[in-house]
């Protein structure tokens, strides 16, 4: 545990303003590529209360995401300062620790009682997580520590992943993706960019339902950045989805947007999002693995893309 019981409760008394009588902490089920424990609270009226305290201090020596991306303020700016207030259903974060002379990270997050996105198979669930999607790209965000889609933030990834290819056959169509490239950047850039998650997979979206409310929740905001809104539509639609139904999500998507472009440009640009995401996955570690249930053939699905595309 790398952060104090005794300041842990502090600060938290002084988030919710009341005294606690007993505190417990426990590693917590849910993934993340930092440690995460539940907390159960007991005030001093006897109330019991449950949390969720994400360190993100460091992360851990199993973790294999590229330094270069990592920055622990983000997520907690991110809570801080960009969705607070905002009435968008996400986790309420009680406390916020940034202590960057002792390089000290975390937060305290309301437990929210719902399950992952990829658990469910009623689309009319997956529908509303793409109307709350396009919620989420109508506002604005400023903070200095979103990643920004650049071009040299694209270029990254078909470079690493042809270093990270082991076998001929990968490496020669990572390299001819990699020389057509420059025409999937040329058309990322000409997108609006606006705030997104990053990674807006269904694994990293949770759903509650109460009193017949559908709460959509997008947790691990670690990537979050100031890009095209397609990219976080090209996460959420990623995966074994017939083509049907990826097209009736993204259609979703985008009557709720004021997506200005015809069908065929918003499929191109959808495309060309996809195919972004891909060499980024295959770009993302030589040794990264994902879990077997959220197992894709990432190299299919940007070959694919580029055919549709036309490169």
């Amino acid at each position: 545990m790398s952060v104090d019981t005794h300041e842990l409760r502090v600060r938290l008394e002084a988030g919710l303003g009341r005294a606690i009588q007993d505190l417990r902490r426990q590693p917590s089920h849910y993934s993340s590529t930092y440690p995460l424990e539940d907390l159960c609270v007991q005030l001093d009226d006897g109330t019991r209360l449950q949390f969720i305290l994400k360190d993100i201090s460091r992360p851990p020596a199993t973790s294999l995401k590229p330094a270069f991306i990592t920055d622990p303020r983000r997520e907690i700016d991110v809570y801080r300062s960009v969705l607070a207030e905002r009435s968008l259903g996400t986790a309420h974060c009680h406390v916020a620790v940034a202590d960057e002379t002792n390089e000290n990270y975390w937060l305290v997050l309301e437990k929210v009682q719902g399950v992952e996105l990829y658990q469910i198979g009623d689309l009319t669930v997956w529908h509303a997580a793409a109307r709350w999607l396009a919620q989420l790209h109508a506002r604005s965000a400023v903070s200095s520590h979103l990643l920004r889609h650049t071009p040299s933030f694209y270029r990254l990834w078909p470079e690493r992943a042809i270093a990270n290819a082991r076998h001929p056959e990968r490496i020669a169509a990572l390299t001819w993706l990699a020389k057509r490239h420059e025409q999937v950047i040329e058309r990322l850039l000409k997108l609006p960019a606006t705030f997104i998650h990053g990674e807006f997979y269904a694994s990293n979206v949770l759903v509650e339902t109460s009193q017949n409310a559908l709460r959509i929740c997008p947790i691990d905001w670690e990537m979050a950045a100031i890009g095209p809104g397609l990219m976080d539509l090209a996460a959420l639609t990623a995966g074994s989805w017939s083509a049907d139904v990826r097209q009736s999500l993204a259609d979703t998507y985008r009557d709720a947007t004021a997506y200005s472009g015809d069908d065929a440009d918003f499929c191109s640009a959808l495309d060309c999002c996809r195919l972004q995401l891909a060499l980024q996955w295959l770009g993302w570690s030589r040794d990264w693995q994902p879990p077997a249930a959220h197992a894709h053939d990432w190299l299919a699905e940007a070959l694919a893309a580029a055919e549709r595309l036309g490169l």
